[in-house]
């Protein structure tokens, strides 16, 4: 039995987390600029990260879907397992919920998603200032859950790292190998 994820997994998985981190870091940045050039531009950046995000999130899920996690350790608790797999699927809803609740406030607020800023993406809403600032609202709620459960899955996985000492954490891991 194979006890880490595999090579794909673990890439995709550092490869999600880095891009969170910047998306949360524009997020938390650009909206106290000044009307810029520069805001318009971190504005696009973010936009592009969330839909690379985004897609990278569902190539992650099918590959997950595809090649199961390897078991949790025996030492691991029927409820800590309960607690892993139901924020392991929070945090993949919200990775998917989060770049859609973008697109749509982007759309009601009459600002088009581009991928790059070579491949316009359809506005799913009319414009709509009203709902677009709900949207907005929304969006934010959802990021704070899922920096939440993002710092809740990192100390659980030092947790086990450090107190537990198992292999939760070294197998995801890259390795040399």
């Amino acid at each position: 039995m194979n006890d880490r994820y595999t090579r794909t997994a673990i890439y995709l998985h550092w490869l999600v987390a880095l891009g969170l981190i910047g998306t949360f870091a524009l997020g938390f940045y650009m909206p106290e600029l000044a009307l810029s050039p520069t805001k318009l531009k971190l504005y696009s950046w973010h936009k592009w990260a969330g839909v690379t995000l985004f897609f990278l999130v569902l190539l992650r899920l099918g590959w997950r879907l595809a090649h199961p996690a390897p078991p949790l350790p025996s030492t691991v608790s029927a409820l800590s397992r309960f607690a892993s797999h139901v924020s392991h699927g929070l945090m993949y809803a919200l990775m998917l919920a989060i770049p859609l609740s973008g697109w749509l406030m982007s759309s009601a607020l009459g600002f088009q998603t581009s991928w790059f800023g070579v491949l316009p993406l359809p506005d799913l809403l009319p414009k709509d200032a009203a709902l677009g600032d709900r949207l907005k609202d929304l969006h934010e709620v959802l990021n704070f859950i899922l920096l939440t459960l993002v710092i809740v899955h990192t100390g659980a996985a030092l947790k086990h790292h450090f107190i537990d000492r198992d292999d939760v954490l070294t197998r995801i891991l890259p390795s040399k190998h």
